[in-house]
């Protein structure tokens, strides 16, 4: 599987319906239609795909729009910047403060996350297991023998060890506005003590 065909499968699942969980079925479905060898090409494009949005940049714009974003939350939010769709993941993986034109972003600004409800989350862990769970249901095999075929395939990590790019503070509001004025005009910085 190449990305063209990894992006097609993510469009026509945009296009089936918006609900992530509904999402999910119907990746489930469509990935279990596929030989055992492609699903696991499936992940392999999804790690590869995810690689241009590990910076420093992009963490800072979660931060941004979360307010404070952990490893595990940061990867979650790179999993949702891919069901926004190819256009928009890669307008957004060069310029993260493109962001703040995105609508699934502007209807966060302004309110809580504790206001949010679940479908609004700008994070999408499930993704990540979608493959797995396909593979599970066409071989009949356990979970760890997707992790097997996984590292048959020979294929290395393409992410770096530490996100690229210069590290920020995101807190400090002259950086922000500086650096991503979109987007602080929606999340604005707060300076800590």
């Amino acid at each position: 599987m190449d990305d063209e065909t990894f992006w097609n499968i993510i469009e026509d699942c945009r296009r089936e319906t918006p609900d992530r969980d509904e999402r999910l079925a119907w990746l489930r479905g469509r990935l279990s239609r596929m030989p055992e060898l492609e699903i696991v090409q499936f992940q392999i494009c999804l790690d590869r795909v995810l690689t241009p949005t590990f910076t420093w940049d992009m963490w800072a714009a979660a931060d941004m729009i979360l307010g404070w974003c952990s490893d595990d939350s940061f990867f979650y939010f790179r999993l949702w910047l891919v069901g926004l769709g190819r256009e928009e993941f890669e307008k957004v993986a060069l310029d993260p403060d493109l962001l703040a034109g995105t609508p699934q972003v502007r209807a966060l600004a302004g309110r809580s996350p504790r206001a949010w409800g679940d479908h609004e989350w700008p994070e999408w862990e499930e993704l990540d297991y979608v493959a797995g769970a396909a593979f599970e249901a066409v071989t009949g095999k356990p979970h760890e023998d997707f992790h097997d075929a996984l590292d048959a395939q020979d294929v290395e990590d393409p992410e770096p060890r530490h996100p690229v790019g210069d590290r920020w503070d995101v807190n400090r509001a002259d950086e922000a506005a500086r650096r991503f004025p979109n987007l602080n005009a929606l999340f604005p910085a707060v300076e800590r003590a």
